[in-house]
């Protein structure tokens, strides 16, 4: 590419991005002193000036911007988002196309427009779509629910992809630490010790370690060797992060090592395990966005599946603005680690900045041993794993760059 169709491309992607008052403006930069875009980018600069122009008319390529209509219907509204959808996702990588979807439902009022079946198939499943499509599925028509249960089935089959093999392997990890037998088995070789104990084996001239002896685990395991408890928190705040929770509640609910019970709660508490095993997309339906918090209730019922507190995790999620009895949620939460219930508090599972907490209780329970943090999804296994061996949860979380 030469120079000046690499200075023609930065002033249309400046075009772009301050759109048409600043035509004028950006033609002086150009070759000639005239400002052309594509077609492709006519195209683009609709779809953007549909959201973010102030007159939300568009630009003068006319393919989106008479799509303003905040109420629901097939009319020219209808039609016209969905050519603009269409735009969207056919003009722009994956991760800004969630970015203009998330901004044309705020900025544009067009979250009734999405319970047009045909319209919401042509969305891109994202969290924070996903998040707002829960928030008011008490209003999607019948028409539209089977469109919005294969949107949110989307996601989770993404979401599950991204996390299961991570939260497989950082259960089975810490779970390994099992007696060794003497029966030889390939798949039960524990490399690790072989190679350590061989070490003096080594022959340097051919460059191999040759082993005198092979140890092997015993691969007879224990089902359910561990509870692991998820307080989820359905409150509005928490939309993105009962996604994720469900999600990786339903990956541990799917390891046979694991005894998973998966609970919501607002200022009543639901249990959700056996959703949340079989189907975690009808867990989802069955959050109720929105309420008060009543943390200390749901941490008294979730009390009754502790039958080993020493192989017993307890994970909340929540940002802890508790309206119920505090200094009794405090009290049990200490109770619970001074019975050797390894407990964590994520006060948002996502990928989004630094979360607004109750940082007073987050202090305090932090003192008793309930580490408190905000992490992303991906960092999770680790910190699983890490707490599964009975590490430092607030060191590891520091090392992880959990904050």
């Amino acid at each position: 590419m030469t120079a000046e169709n690499r200075q023609e491309n930065t002033v249309s992607r400046w075009r772009l991005i301050l759109g048409q008052e600043a035509e004028e403006a950006l033609s002086g930069y150009s070759e000639g002193g005239g400002l052309a875009l594509t077609e492709e980018e006519l195209i683009m600069d609709a779809a953007l000036a549909a959201i973010y122009d102030e007159t939300g008319a568009g630009s003068s390529s006319g393919n989106a911007g008479t799509a303003k209509g905040k109420g629901a219907g097939t009319g020219r509204s209808a039609v016209h988002l969905s050519k603009w959808l269409g735009d969207v996702r056919n003009f722009f990588p994956e991760d800004v196309v969630s970015i203009i979807q998330s901004d044309a439902m705020e900025r544009k009022g067009w979250k009734q427009l999405l319970f047009e079946p045909e319209l919401l198939a042509a969305v891109k499943p994202d969290i924070k779509l996903i998040g707002t499509l829960l928030s008011l599925k008490g209003k999607i028509p019948e028409k539209t629910k089977d469109t919005a249960r294969m949107l949110v089935q989307a996601l989770v089959d993404e979401l599950v992809k991204l996390l299961e093999t991570d939260i497989r392997r950082a259960v089975t990890g810490a779970l390994n630490k099992r007696q060794h037998s003497p029966l030889p088995s390939l798949s039960g070789l524990d490399w690790k010790l072989t190679i350590q104990r061989n070490l003096k084996h080594y022959d340097s001239e051919r460059r191999i370690i040759i082993p005198e002896r092979f140890y092997y685990f015993d691969r007879a395991r224990r089902s359910k060797e561990w509870t692991v408890i998820v307080d989820i928190d359905q409150s509005g705040s928490m939309a993105d992060s009962i996604i994720w929770a469900s999600v990786i509640g339903s990956i541990f609910a799917s390891i046979p090592a694991l005894n998973t019970r998966v609970v919501a709660f607002d200022t009543e508490v639901v249990d959700l395990t056996e959703q949340c095993a079989n189907d975690p997309v009808d867990m989802l339906f069955g959050i109720q966005l929105g309420g008060g918090t009543d943390i200390h209730k749901s941490v008294k019922y979730c009390e009754q599946f502790i039958e080993e507190p020493k192989k017993t995790l307890f994970i909340i999620v929540s940002d802890l603005y508790e309206n119920g009895n505090q200094a009794g949620l405090v009290r049990r939460m200490r109770e619970l680690r001074e019975a050797g219930v390894r407990t964590m508090t994520l006060l948002a599972l996502s990928d989004e900045g630094k979360p607004s907490y109750d940082e007073r209780l987050a202090a305090q329970l932090s003192r008793d041993g309930t580490p408190c943090f905000a992490c992303t999804p991906t960092l999770l296994p680790a910190l699983v794993e890490g707490a599964l061996k009975g590490q430092d949860l607030g060191e590891l979380a520091k090392r992880l760059g959990a904050s």
